[in-house]
């Protein structure tokens, strides 16, 4: 029998390479998502072939055009024939502060973390209903809590936390949909991205019970987990933010 595939989006550094390294190890062939990063994910995709040749499929795509969507779902199944999970990962976060916000950064932010996910999730729909498989999206803590200069991103994380709960009715009993809700993992670092300085840093991880930034591979088993063993779980976020919420 073939194994499951995972399809990741935003698969080439970060969360996204670790996610992909994690279900690679659980078992998963994959497809693997990337708008630039070519050089990133031919280390990645070189290191899994190595593993296990034949396992990978390279998707390039700006997420933001909607044909490029479907098309990857196609290409995905075109090579594996099966699609059993899907993790919408990928990720825009720029500062967007209130008197300078425009309509070109919504677009930005809205299609790659809303946008994108839901329409993904519309055409993978069959095939992991076919497979009795899961999506999971990414979400963040500020989809519930905001953060300030960054109005547009938190809408856009707000409207993916509810399209994960909307899809979960909508899509079971053959699909289920859960979200991860990462607190703080990795600082920014990307260009426009707005890293806090080392006080603010500080500041946030002493709001964190646990006292400590996270790991992506602790996401990575998060998500890992809601794909493979959460078998009664649907429409639920799982906060991975070392109960900074409790603290608000």
């Amino acid at each position: 029998m073939s194994r499951p595939v995972a399809l990741i989006t935003g698969s080439a550094h970060r969360i996204g390479a670790v996610t992909a390294r994690t279900l690679h190890a659980a078992g998963y062939d994959l497809a693997l998502h990337y708008r630039r990063s070519r050089a990133e994910l031919d280390a990645l995709v070189a290191e899994l072939e190595a593993a296990r040749a034949g396992s990978t499929l390279i998707l390039q795509a700006d997420l933001a055009e909607f044909d490029r969507l479907p098309e990857m779902v196609a290409r995905t199944i075109g090579r594996f024939d099966r699609l059993d999970a899907l993790v919408n990962n990928a990720s825009g976060f720029i500062p967007t502060p209130i008197g300078s916000a425009t309509p070109a950064q919504w677009d930005v932010l809205f299609a790659s973390n809303a946008r994108a996910p839901l329409f993904l999730a519309q055409a993978a729909a069959p095939h992991l209903a076919a497979r009795g498989g899961a999506i999971v999206n990414m979400t963040d803590i500020y989809a519930e809590r905001p953060l300030a200069g960054h109005t547009i991103y938190c809408m856009a994380k707000a409207a993916l936390l509810m399209a994960t709960r909307s899809l979960a009715i909508e899509l079971g009993p053959d699909v289920r949909v859960n979200a991860v809700s990462p607190g703080a993992i990795l600082w920014p670092q990307n260009p426009g991205e707005h890293a806090p300085d080392a006080a603010a840093q500080a500041e946030k991880l002493a709001r964190t019970p646990l006292r400590r930034t996270g790991t992506p591979a602790e996401v990575a088993e998060a998500v890992r987990w809601l794909l493979q063993d959460a078998s009664y779980c649907t429409g639920q976020v799982l906060y991975l933010d070392g109960g900074r919420m409790l603290a608000g």
